[in-house]
């Protein structure tokens, strides 16, 4: 994101190459796709991306698939653009309507957000404001889950019901309880055991990937058989074989997770691999019998 906010600042930016957790190959061909299109030079080279512009220009970009990232950098860089930039094929998750609004905000002109199509007029200039950011999905959605695996009763204050839509209709599939309110969530746990549920993860408004993990745990508590399939990363189950540790019976092949329920889980010496999974694990433990002893918490500590 740096990217694009100092291409459209200063016209120049120089930032190293992607890091963070590591579930398959995040290519970042779609941002460049995007600067280029506005008229900027991009290199690689040295392990970071090096892009300079004389001056951007409005341009119609159709995004070949739909990524949060690549949405967001070229929603940056467009914003102080002369003329008119067309986004085809954009994503739709509730922050990057949050990111428009916030943009609007300083003075910028963006519509469409949170439809398939974002039209941003150039600005001459931006100017400051005050602007409170909305409860993160991700985090509201993984309390939820812990709530109902550990068969707590848990009131989540602060969160927009709606953005958890998809979330919730899984909870509520396997028997848990789930009660909105006008901005806090109820989801209680406090059944005899989990309805086995087929979870396939998609870009917003469809079941989120960074929640996947998280409901996998669930899942390996349910009574029956589970599909979970991810549609989004290539490599997101390397957290599964520290579920087996903990007694969960899930077989990968491919994208997709079969899970067979199983009765407990039970404490194990178990490590982080990337921030969602070490989420996941730690609601694991929570709701295993005995102790577990985590590794790799910086993951868990970045978020």
């Amino acid at each position: 994101y740096f990217l694009g906010a100092l291409l459209g600042r200063f016209g120049e930016a120089n930032v190293p190459l992607p890091g963070g957790c590591d579930f398959g190959v995040r290519p970042i061909d779609q941002h460049i796709k995007g600067f280029e299109a506005l008229g900027a030079n991009v290199t690689i080279g040295h392990g970071s991306v090096s892009i300079n512009c004389d001056s951007l220009v409005g341009s119609h970009i159709y995004f070949d698939v739909v990524s949060v990232g690549a949405t967001i950098n070229v929603m940056l860089a467009a914003v102080m653009a002369k003329g008119l930039t067309i986004l085809e094929n954009v994503a739709k998750e509730p922050h990057i309507v949050d990111l428009a609004n916030f943009l609007n905000s300083l003075g910028a002109d963006i519509r469409g957000a949170g439809t398939d199509v974002i039209k941003i007029h150039g600005v001459e200039r931006l100017h400051g404001a005050n602007y409170s950011i909305i409860p993160d999905q991700i985090e509201a959605g993984t309390y939820m889950v812990a709530a109902a695996a550990t068969k707590g009763n848990v009131l989540i204050r602060g969160v927009i019901p709606k953005h958890l839509e998809a979330i919730t209709e899984k909870l509520v599939k396997t028997g848990a309880s789930v009660v909105e309110y006008d901005d806090s969530i109820r989801v209680s746990g406090e059944v005899d055991h989990f309805e086995h549920v087929n979870v396939k993860t998609m870009p917003y408004p469809g079941f989120p990937t960074d929640m996947q993990p998280q409901m996998t745990t669930v899942l390996s508590l349910a009574e029956g058989t589970s599909l979970v399939t991810e549609g989004v990363w290539s490599s997101r189950y390397r957290y599964v074989d520290e579920l087996k540790r903990m007694g969960a019976h899930i077989q990968v092949d491919d994208k997709t997770a079969v899970v067979e329920g199983v009765e407990k889980l039970t404490g194990a010496p178990i490590q982080a691999y990337d921030l969602r999974a070490g989420a996941a694990l730690v609601i694991a433990a929570l709701a295993a019998q005995g102790e577990s002893e985590i590794s790799n918490v910086q993951y868990i500590e970045r978020g």
